[in-house]
């Protein structure tokens, strides 16, 4: 009984932190590694940078839910999550979140010196991300920061340096990440708004949110040719990056007029595919070399 009682606390915590979400950021983790190696890494190097993105993700997710347990519970949109409604503990919280930070430090370490040296700061801008919307509107972009880490942290675990590659394919995640965490923000703009809380939503209503997530993706799109053109890439990449491109069009357009009833299928459906798509072009791009 004791095993089943665990299980479900472990089921129940995988889908309070989005475990599935997983897949947008983790693509440009192997991204980073695939053109770092120029060609597919060692399974000792995938396994443990893995290991450390799901370990870092985890553990901010974690602490994202456990430091907006009180904000969340307040939200009709947040108000079942585990915490507010006491599926999960606190404290199992804590827990998770020390075994995960753990899983992280030690995949660092087992990939190169430098990691583990970068890994303290990654952890401080995971922290720092929960509680920016108190204070900044520029959370969007801190959480951008945050995932731009996967890639340039793959990068250092193979090359053991961080080169100008690494930093425009980072922010390259940066700009994608906090164009679609705006969108995602205006679920919750009249929340926000009447709780003191800051996003771009808040601070430019609904048409200049979209607007603003439109020049972030375009940017991102930038920086991929720039990638392209830089590390002197083949054709699949370009491929990838006009398909990527052609999937941001289309979220927008889901978004058209300020229509908000198919942010569900903007969000999750497209950026999902968006960083798949990346990956495995850039797979077939460097295994054609």
């Amino acid at each position: 009984m004791a095993v089943t009682g665990l299980y479900k606390k472990i089921i129940t915590f995988l889908e309070m932190i989005k475990f599935s979400h997983t897949i947008f950021a983790l693509p440009f983790a192997l991204t980073g590694a695939l053109l770092a190696a120029g060609g597919f890494p060692t399974v000792h190097q995938t396994f443990w940078i893995i290991l450390a993105m799901v370990g870092a993700r985890t553990a901010a997710m974690a602490m994202n839910r456990l430091i907006d347990a009180g904000i969340d519970a307040r939200n009709p949109r947040t108000a079942t999550r585990a915490i507010p409604a006491g599926l999960i503990t606190r404290g199992l919280t804590i827990s998770f979140i020390i075994a995960a930070t753990a899983l992280m430090l030690l995949s660092a370490q087992m990939l190169n010196p430098l990691c583990l040296k970068l890994a303290p700061i990654a952890l401080f801008f995971l922290l720092l991300y929960s509680y920016c919307k108190r204070f900044t509107a520029l959370a969007h972009v801190v959480l951008g920061i945050c995932l731009a880490a996967a890639p340039i942290g793959a990068w250092v675990a193979i090359r053991g340096t961080i080169d100008p590659p690494a930093l425009v394919l980072g922010t390259v995640v940066l700009f994608w990440v906090a164009g679609f965490d705006i969108l995602y923000a205006l679920q919750d703009l009249e929340f926000d708004r009447e709780a003191g809380l800051h996003s771009i939503p808040v601070l430019l209503g609904v048409n200049g949110s979209i607007r603003t997530a439109r020049i972030f993706h375009t940017i991102m799109v930038a920086l991929l040719f720039t990638l392209y053109n830089f590390m002197h890439l083949g054709t699949f990449f370009l491929l990838g990056i006009l398909a990527a491109a052609a999937m941001l069009m289309y979220e927008h357009w889901l978004l058209r007029n300020g229509d908000l009833g198919k942010l569900d299928a903007a969000f999750f459906n497209m950026n999902g595919y968006i960083s798949v798509t990346i990956v495995l072009f850039t797979a077939a791009d460097v295994l054609m070399r």
